[in-house]
């Protein structure tokens, strides 16, 4: 069974969304929030977790985050800026896109 949470570490900015499966660390993303901005850093799927759609998993616990907390994202990390292209109408709500 897949579940996923966010966790921060002491000071409240740097944290971690993880994804255990079966109780096990399948994935993490490396997130810091700050000033009601969440910026991911990497996206990180153990190799034996890999093609069962765990980072889409840990994506869509971070958009929720994102949401509940009222926060924009800054898609720092290649797979998530991949998603939030491809797919801009379903992330328009959380993704801050840099102003040219």
């Amino acid at each position: 069974m897949e579940n996923t949470k966010v966790v921060f570490k002491e000071n409240g900015i740097y944290g971690e969304v993880q994804l255990f499966s079966d109780d096990k660390k399948a994935g993490k993303m490396d997130i810091s929030v700050a000033d009601g901005k969440l910026r991911v850093y990497h996206t990180e799927v153990n190799d034996e977790y890999e093609g069962r759609g765990f980072a889409k998993l840990l994506l869509n616990q971070l958009v929720s985050y994102a949401q509940e907390n009222i926060l924009r994202i800054i898609p720092l990390c290649p797979y998530v800026l991949a998603q939030f292209k491809r797919h801009p109408e379903k992330y328009s709500d959380v993704w801050l896109k840099k102003k040219l």
